[in-house]
């Protein structure tokens, strides 16, 4: 196994900073083909099987694909001109995505047509969280903004409140003590305190209550950059990962408003990129994305609530940037510019790899997914972002047993067909160089 050593998204950000040049505020994403100058989503060319019947818009899933279990298709794909996507939100019948620009656009779903965009002073757009009506933006000047969105004929927007608070005339800018120090990399809120927590580069987490505006808590969580946080909203317990290598699991004290380190993951010296917590009504299990391309995972023990590593998922072949997890299903992204779909068994530690979706051709930076009833059938919207400054949709749908059968049935894999499945799912890591060609050379032109 090869390790990257102290590698995580910043670096290939900085990278990917002197390959593109910044854009404007203005500057809107568009599809690849553009008509009358308005924005229009196209369909993605994929070479893909004919459907199981006329009637039926499902594709069965690349040949590389292992698995019969999941049909999947791309129904757009968006292209920005210039700078890069760094953060996709999903809320009731919308979707948000954040970039270099001060303007956080604003799509239908699941088709993305734009509905509109909210128009912040400072732009890079580094991550963004949506709840009920409210949407939660993080920005250059290191400060987020909290929005009020209504999603009725037409997309309105009003602003609440931009945290930390303006300070007085008296007091120096730089004096506020509640401002994060760096760029602010992920979010994640309570809902039940309404407390919005914050990680940043500068190595810290911050504690705000948004009723209150106020910063309630603040403290240095990791050693190095926090690279992403996800909090469990039936205890409270707030998860973060950092480019030291580590997960840490933090409590708040009750009764008050500090918090306190309940218990250190690390498994690996490699960066941890992406955290997501998979539940159940009987199970918990926490999933950790890193630069040495694996993802790690832990299983919450029900009586002393501890986390116990009990496994981890090899195949993507570089560092793993995303992840995102609905119901058993786990998808995670990657600098190899893969998408994969997991699927935990019931009752067991085995994962499945239902599908790698390769329509990107630059790292995948960042995802979002949701639920979607089409009439009676159960599937999945996945929202993908990438270096190559693509935003792709994806409808999934997982097969029930008897139409797996089905499938089969229908044309089994040749010999041949299987040897490229094995050889594409025990490919080792590649050499960290693969991201530095791919950004530099004409790989994203």
């Amino acid at each position: 196994m090869e390790f990257y050593g102290k590698r995580n998204p910043s670096s290939y950000m900085d990278i990917e900073k002197k390959s593109f040049n910044r854009s404007s505020n203005h500057s809107p994403l568009r599809t690849h083909q553009i008509h009358d100058h308005h924005l229009s989503p196209t369909r993605s060319m994929m070479t893909v099987k004919p459907p199981a019947s006329p009637d039926s818009p499902w594709t069965l899933s690349p040949l590389h694909t292992p698995s019969p279990s999941l049909l999947y298709h791309c129904i757009a794909s968006l292209h920005r001109h210039e700078g890069n996507i760094y953060s996709i939100a999903v809320s009731p019948g919308l979707v948000f995505t954040g970039s270099d620009s001060s303007r956080v656009r604003v799509w239908r779903q699941p088709d993305c047509i734009e509905k509109g965009y909210l128009k912040a002073s400072s732009g890079e757009v580094r991550a963004i969280l949506g709840y009920g009506n409210m949407l939660f933006t993080t920005h250059r000047d290191n400060k987020i903004r909290v929005w009020n969105v209504t999603n009725s004929d037409s997309f309105r927007y009003k602003k609440v409140s931009t945290l930390p608070r303006k300070t007085s005339l008296l007091v120096l800018p730089r004096a506020s003590p509640q401002k994060h120090k760096d760029c602010v990399s992920c979010i994640a809120y309570y809902h039940a305190e309404g407390i919005l927590y914050t990680g940043s580069r500068d190595r810290t987490v911050k504690a705000w209550r948004v009723s209150e505006k106020q910063c309630v808590d603040s403290f240095v969580a990791h050693e190095d950059k926090v690279n992403a946080m996800v909090l469990n909203q039936e205890d409270g317990c707030l998860f973060t990962c950092s480019s030291d290598g580590s997960v840490k699991i933090w409590r708040r004290v009750y009764g008050e408003s500090s918090h306190t380190l309940t218990m250190t993951l690390k498994f690996q010296p490699s960066p941890v990129n992406g955290l997501v917590l998979s539940l159940s009504l009987n199970t918990c299990f926490l999933y950790s994305g890193s630069s040495d391309g694996f993802i790690n995972f832990w299983e919450k023990e029900k009586m002393s609530g501890r986390f116990n590593h009990v496994g981890f998922l090899q195949g993507h072949r570089f560092a793993v940037l995303c992840l995102v997890a609905v119901e058993k299903l786990i998808f995670s992204g990657s600098e190899d510019t893969t998408i994969r779909v997991w699927r935990r068994e019931e009752g067991s530690y085995s994962h499945e790899c239902l599908a790698v979706l390769d329509g990107h051709r630059g790292p995948v930076r960042c995802l979002a997914a949701c639920l979607e009833m089409e009439k009676v059938v159960r599937g999945f919207l996945v929202y993908s972002s990438s270096l190559d400054q693509t935003f792709k949709v994806w409808r999934i749908r997982v097969l029930p047993d008897e139409q797996k059968k089905v499938c089969l049935d229908d044309g089994n894999p040749n010999d041949d067909l299987k040897r490229k499945m094995m050889e594409y799912e025990m490919s080792p890591v590649l050499s960290p160089s693969w991201v530095e060609k791919k950004l530099l050379g004409s790989h994203f032109h």
